[in-house]
């Protein structure tokens, strides 16, 4: 997995955590589902990563 491809997965969970806790702050039901859509992609986009990384390996 590329440094670049791990760094834009994490930021992208970190914005989604961050836009869930905003939502929450304002009670704005479709940013908290935002929010935790960021959080998934950002994750299946890693373990996406981790996939390719184990074939590459092989």
């Amino acid at each position: 997995m590329s440094l670049v491809d791990k760094a834009k997965n994490v930021v992208q969970q970190t914005v989604g955590k961050a836009e869930e806790a905003v939502g929450k702050r304002t009670d704005d039901q479709e940013q908290i589902a935002q929010g935790k859509k960021d959080q998934a992609m950002g994750e299946a986009r890693q373990e996406t990563e981790k996939a390719k990384d184990a074939l590459h390996d092989k």
